[in-house]
């Protein structure tokens, strides 16, 4: 094959490459003008479909547009000449119509060329071939025996294709021979087994090879294989079948695939191995195929060059193959040549800088022509892979091709040399607006042309010039680079492109944005099926940039259902089931960037029940049930509940049996006789209990005499002379077997005589009759059935019936302890006469009268107390003071009580009185008040007397001294006299007896005002002489005003600067006595500054600059306050900003110093 044509597999009929543009420092304009440059090319290898038409793709620009011509196996192609070709119109492109025509006779190696007046340009060579894909030659495949145990490779070689085909082995029925370790297909396609087995035998062994162009698909007569067992072959070590021997060499080009491969035979089947000689395999490149047989490494570099080992081992042994794989490369681009644009006299070179292995020959030509052969010009030298074109002239322009080769390939670059001369012109957008995020980088364009080549310089906000240093950076193709964007980057920049023949500058602006955080991402969600969840996703982003929210499932939409509730910031899942299960995605996007945040939805629900439940192990009071789980629904099952059925004696009816933990399959299960089983079993997870399993087959334990005895025996008489003997009985679970009876056993206690006895069934009590009273009795209840009886029973002690007790208590007594608590004693009567259990004593007590005479007779009401046990006292509390009393006492057993002691009288002393029955002030005056009450309403004694305490309460509710009275018991009125007016008072009052006073009443009153004494104070206000006083005291303020303002009038300017130097103490002063105005009038204490005042320099005192000074209201100067808080202030005139009268003080007397002028 020609190793400088490639096909690709899979490729179409038409197969488009788009020729990338060559690296350039600039790119020519199309309305200047240029060579022609290749814009689109069909690939070098073109295999097309007999069925279709054949497209070469030759497309190109240039100035003029360029005309195309085409050439055919080296020779001038005239494509007006035939029929069936047809160029597209402003296109070099051929459409060969192939339809009634033989295919064939348009394969060959085709060249398009691009010519315009500056220059020719040349395509690829172009090789076309028409796919194929032949029938199998006609053969007749012998039929197959071998032995048992021998290898063997059925050979497929299929005809030569193009592209080659894909190989696979089937049946008749169209399904594929299973391969595996023992059994696989060779690279070449054919089928290789390490050792043969019976189940290999058949007739029907198909190499089919279907062809990627034509999918059509072509089949090998079957071949028959017997396997024979008469003579089977033994085990042996592994021998290679393919590759053969113990090394061999395989060559890869650099870029392609390296596929090893080695199939080895042997019993039992070997397993291959792979490694590299003093290295390691590329493991991001290097993958396994075939059962391992395969080894397949993509992108070939020179560094996989080397020795590769495989080995094949059982356990009998082990063989190696060594490959030696050799690395070659067609020639490849290290740097390729590049259009260049060169004013007149500037100087350029073109580079075509390749390498392969072997290293490829370069060759230049110009305008398609060898540059040994091309026209000469002095401006052009040659020295191996560079032109070098040094002071260019106008006219000059051509298109120079690079051709490097070797026997494994070729590469082929057009470079065109345009010689112009042209100001600059800025291509980018002008105003563009450039939005990036905060902290990512910035990239703004100025794209340019011109020639010679423009400098480019950068402004920003017109005015900051820009060096190519952080946080900027200036590429070569002007583009300014902000690599970490901030947002004082954001602004106005201005690109300025200048050569020798102009300027022309363009401006852009930079907005850099807030970026999009999700602030609050979805969490984790477990939700049981049936109810809803809820995803937050919570953003931040720059306002003005118009966000995007998108929710995704498993990285795919969100299913098309109303289930799904998406909000502003949520996304909610109603009744969610098992399919909504997955990863939850939230997607914010703005135009400039995106953040996004997902979560798991884990759905839950009880478990399903278990299955296939299986009984094993069974024994007569054990087995083994075992269970498979059902499905946990994604939370574990925490523990299996295991229930019975008893089919014999509670048909329907499930009990809990026992548990086991969440991790086990099986249960060991205790087992009671007779008893008909069957089983089922339920599992529990967090959400809660599963369905029950089916029903476990039916397991029957035999009968067995009881294990267990009835429980709560009970031996006690409801009448005086008989005893009932109780118990539970048995389940029908504990019978252990049929005929389930009881036998009853009692005697007397402490009494030599023989247990009686009785069986019965179906009871849970037996009556004993003709008892004595009250005697106790030893009983026990013991279980049997048809095969025996169950274990001796234990004796429990019980009692035959109580009658009612025969005596009353004896030597009654009562000790009163005090007015309401009275204490009794008596003899407890002998125990034969309680006849029964003592259950205590019971005290009847009542209020027979009050010994006040006064009182009026009252209903008795009997009371009782229990005193429990054998008991011969007790204590009787809340008795009413000052009263006659009864009592009498019975005993008490279990029967009831027995007969009353006679009444026996007692009676309290006094007490303490209650409070008065009603306590009144009323007829308030001016100074006396009335107070009314009425006697305690229950007599607890004789009544002494009353006491009152009184005290006032001022206004803000603070007590005065307290003031006391006593009365005798029949008063019922006071009047309280000498009060205060319009005062409150406050009164506690209290009844007395022999034993103290009881608990108080308060109550509280007020005196009325004394209104002759506020008549009298307004009479002050309205006397001629208070109004007299008033109106002399406001003509006196005025006639202070008057004076004040007169002097004010009359200037502030006095002779104190002569006193000042006369007296160099500013304390002492003069004081004139015609005007009044300051002389030599001193007070050292009273003048000296106010604490906080600023005093100039020159001894005089300036006024603070207060906000509210008086200075501020036209009068006013420092006041001060004397000791009793009276004002005293200076009234001086504001200070007339003179300069000849800088160091004069102009004030005002002050009024104190007025008034003293006045006498």
């Amino acid at each position: 094959m020609d190793r400088k044509r490639k096909w690709a597999p899979g490729s179409e009929a038409v197969l488009l490459i788009l020729l990338c543009h060559l690296t350039s420092a600039l790119e020519v304009p199309l309305d200047l003008p240029q060579p022609p440059t290749i814009m689109l090319q069909s690939p070098k290898d073109y295999i097309f479909d007999p069925r279709e038409n054949i497209v070469i793709h030759c497309e190109a620009k240039g100035k003029p547009h360029p005309s195309f011509s085409w050439t055919r196996n080296s020779t001038h192609f005239d494509v007006e000449k035939d029929s069936k070709v047809l160029m597209r119109p402003g296109s070099g492109t051929l459409v060969i119509d192939i339809s009634g025509e033989k295919a064939e006779a348009y394969e060959g190696t085709y060249q398009c060329t691009a010519s315009n007046e500056h220059g020719t340009a040349f395509s690829n060579n172009i090789v076309i071939r028409q796919s194929r894909s032949p029938l199998w030659s006609k053969e007749r495949n012998e039929a197959i025996m071998v032995q048992v145990g021998v290898s063997l490779f059925l050979p497929c070689q299929p005809p030569a294709g193009l592209p080659p085909p894909v190989i696979f082995w089937m049946d008749n029925n169209f399904q594929r021979l299973p391969q595996g370790e023992r059994v696989s297909q060779a690279l070449n396609g054919d089928l290789y087994f390490s050792h043969v087995l019976s189940e290999d035998t058949r007739s029907d062994y198909i190499c089919y090879a279907r062809f990627p162009h034509t999918q059509t698909i072509q089949q090998k007569q079957p071949i028959s294989v017997t396997v024979l067992d008469n003579s089977p072959m033994g085990e042996r070590q592994p021998t290679f079948m393919v590759p053969q021997g113990s090394g061999s060499t395989k060559m890869v080009l650099r870029g392609g695939v390296l596929e090893l491969e080695c199939i080895a035979e042997g019993l039992p089947t070997p397993e291959v191995t792979w490694l590299k000689e003093n290295a390691e395999l590329p493991s991001n490149r290097m993958s396994l195929h075939d059962f391992q047989k395969t080894l397949k490494i993509v992108d070939v570099t020179e560094a996989d060059a080397g020795d590769y080992r495989c080995t094949a081992k059982n356990r009998l042994g082990s063989v190696q193959h060594i490959i030696k794989v050799n690395v070659k490369a067609a020639p490849f681009w290290i740097s390729s040549p590049g259009n260049l644009i060169l004013a007149p006299k500037e100087t350029g070179s073109l580079t075509c800088r390749v390498t392969g292995d072997p290293k490829p020959k370069i060759s230049w030509f110009v305008n398609g022509v060898p540059i040994d052969n091309a026209p000469k010009d002095p401006s052009r030298t040659v020295e191996d892979d560079t032109v070098i074109l040094s002071g260019v002239q106008t006219g000059s322009s051509a298109v120079y091709q690079c051709n490097a080769s070797n026997e494994f390939g070729y590469l082929l670059a057009n470079a065109f040399v345009n010689v112009l001369a042209e100001p600059p012109r800025v291509l980018t957008q002008s105003n563009k607006v450039y939005q990036v995020i905060t902290n990512s980088p910035a990239v703004l364009d100025c794209a340019s042309f011109g020639s010679p080549i423009p400098n480019i310089t950068w402004f920003k906000d017109s005015q900051i010039s820009i060096l190519s240093r952080d946080p900027y950076e200036i590429h070569k193709n002007g583009t300014l680079e902000i690599h970490v964007a901030q947002t004082q980057n954001s602004g106005k920049y201005t690109c300025i492109a200048s050569n020798n023949l102009g300027t022309k500058e363009n401006h852009v602006f930079l907005e850099v944005k807030e970026p999009t955080r999700i602030l609050k991402q979805p969490e984790y969600k477990e939700v049981q099926r049936n109810r809803n969840a809820m995803f937050e996703c919570k953003v931040k982003h720059d306002p003005s940039l118009v966000p995007t929210m998108t929710w995704l499932k498993n990285n795919g939409e969100l299913p098309d259902d109303e289930r799904f509730v998406v909000d502003t910031d949520s996304l909610t899942i109603k009744d969610v089931t098992v399919e909504d299960e997955g990863t939850y995605t939230c997607v914010m996007n703005t135009t400039l960037d995106q953040d996004s945040a997902s979560a798991m939805l884990t759905v839950v629900e009880q478990p399903d029940p278990p299955t296939d439940l299986e009984l094993t192990d069974q024994r007569d009071r054990n087995v083994q049930l075992s269970w498979i789980p059902g499905d946990e629904h994604n939370s574990p099952i925490e523990k299996f509940l295991i229930q019975y059925e008893d089919l014999l004696h509670q048909p329907g009816v499930w009990v809990n049996l026992t548990e086991v933990a969440g991790s086990s399959t099986t249960a060991q299960l205790e087992l009671s006789p007779y008893v008909y089983y069957s089983f089922r079993v339920l599992a529990v997870n967090d959400v809660g209990l599963s369905h029950p399993s089916q029903s476990s087959q039916q397991y029957r334990t035999n009968p067995a005499p009881p294990d267990e005895n009835p429980s709560n025996v009970q031996g006690m008489g409801t009448e005086k002379d008989n005893l009932i003997i109780s118990w539970m009985p048995l389940t029908g679970l504990q019978s252990n077997g049929p005929g389930l009876q009881y036998r009853v056993q009692w005697r007397q206690k402490d009494v030599d005589q023989d247990w009686s006895s009785i069986t019965v069934s179906n009871a849970s009590q037996f009556l004993v009759s003709g008892t004595a009273t009250y005697v106790p009795y030893e009983v026990k209840v013991q279980a049997l059935n048809d095969y025996g009886s169950a274990p001796e029973p234990g004796v429990v002690l019980g009692h035959s019936g109580e009658d009612l007790p025969s005596l009353a208590p004896e030597s009654v007594e009562v000790m009163v302890h005090n007015s309401t608590v009275a204490e009794v004693t008596w003899n407890p009567v002998p125990s034969s006469t309680v006849r029964g259990k003592l259950q205590g004593y019971k005290v009847y007590y009542w209020r027979e009268h009050g010994l006040e005479e006064t009182e009026s007779p009252e209903a008795k009401t009997k009371q009782f107390l229990t005193f429990s046990g054998n008991r011969s006292e007790g204590r009787l509390p809340d008795l009413h003071p000052y009263s006659v009393y009864s009592l009498s006492i019975t005993v008490l057993n279990g029967k009831g009580e027995g007969p009353s002691t006679s009444a026996h009288n007692f009676h309290t002393p006094e007490g303490v009185p209650g409070p008065p029955s009603f306590f009144k002030v009323s007829n308030p005056n001016v100074d006396s008040l009335t107070l009314e009450w009425g006697p305690p309403i229950n007599n607890t004694g004789r009544l002494t007397g009353y006491t009152l305490k009184y005290q006032p309460v001022n206004s803000t509710n603070e007590l005065g001294p307290v003031e006391m009275m006593s009365f005798t018991s029949n008063t019922t009125s006071i009047t309280l006299l000498n009060l205060r007016n319009s005062t409150r008072y406050k009164f506690y009052f209290t009844a007395k007896t022999i034993k103290g006073p009881g608990p108080a009443i308060t109550e509280e009153a007020v005196t009325i005002m004394d209104t002759t004494a506020a008549s009298r104070q307004v009479d002050i206000a309205t006397q001629g002489w208070f109004i007299g006083l008033m109106c002399a005291i406001a003509l006196l303020i005025l006639v202070l005003l008057i004076v004040c303002f007169i002097k004010r009038n009359k200037g502030g300017k006095y002779p104190v600067k002569e006193k000042e130097d006369a007296h160099q103490d500013p304390e002492v002063q003069p004081m004139k006595e015609d005007d009044g105005t300051f002389g030599e009038y001193s007070d050292t204490e009273d003048h000296k500054p106010l604490k906080g005042s600023r005093t100039p320099s020159n001894g005089t005192v300036r006024r603070d600059e207060s906000d509210d000074s008086l200075v501020d209201y036209g009068e006013g100067g420092d006041g001060q306050f004397n000791e009793d808080g009276s004002f005293i202030g200076q009234y001086s005139g504001k200070k007339e900003k003179d300069t000849h009268e800088g160091n004069e003080s102009s004030e005002a007397p002050s009024p104190v110093n007025a008034m003293n002028s006045f006498v």
